[in-house]
């Protein structure tokens, strides 16, 4: 069973990650920047949206462990100096992630509850997804590169001296935040949480 839910864990997160990375390439765009366009990122194929570490192997990984959950899709690369509002812009494409993952879950939560009587295990199934959604928003708001929260730093102004010495060091970072200290059994709290708002939301 342990790696049935691991694999699900993966198949979610790869259903999830396309919107997600498609969200950051379509807002950069928007926002005047034409290299996520370029580079093929403007697209919910998921293929091409996949880091193969990120989004297979460690979430696999640490999902059977049971240690937390630690996944990430290939980032979208853009130029802030082509973006309109700079560094501002920059933040807006980092939150753009996040965003879509938040109505990735109430869409999830609206098929959840649709299908409850006809369809149970696509109800279940539809169900981990919000939570799993929820998780990955909060998740990718850390401010460790690579992740979307670290953008934010940049557009608060950070030294890139210092954001480049964070990077070095962020795949540990996270590793030991989500697997060893408290931060990622808060993150799967608060996906809870979240999920109970939403699914309240579709019982009124």
């Amino acid at each position: 069973m342990q790696i049935q839910n691991a694999l699900l864990d993966v198949l979610l997160l790869w259903i999830l990650t396309a919107p997600h990375e498609f969200a950051h390439a379509w807002v950069a765009t928007r926002l005047g920047d034409d290299t996520p366009r370029r580079e093929g990122r403007v697209t919910l194929y998921p293929l091409a949206h996949i880091d193969w570490l990120g989004t297979a192997v460690l979430p696999f990984i640490t999902s059977l462990l049971g240690g937390g959950f630690l996944g990430w899709g290939k980032p979208v690369r853009t130029e802030p100096r082509n973006l309109r509002f700079g560094l501002n812009g920059l933040a807006l494409v980092a939150l753009a992630g996040p965003a879509s993952n938040v109505l990735l879950a109430v869409v999830m939560a609206g098929v959840a509850m649709a299908t409850v009587h006809a369809l149970p295990p696509m109800a279940e199934f539809a169900a981990h997804g919000v939570r799993l959604s929820l998780y990955l928003a909060i998740f990718n708001m850390l401010p460790v590169p690579p992740l979307d929260g670290s953008k934010l730093l940049l557009a608060a102004r950070v030294p890139v001296a210092v954001y480049n010495e964070l990077a070095r060091f962020g795949f540990m970072l996270l590793v030991v935040a989500v697997s060893v200290s408290d931060i990622g059994r808060w993150m799967s709290q608060w996906s809870w949480m979240g999920a109970r708002a939403i699914f309240s939301l579709f019982s009124v």
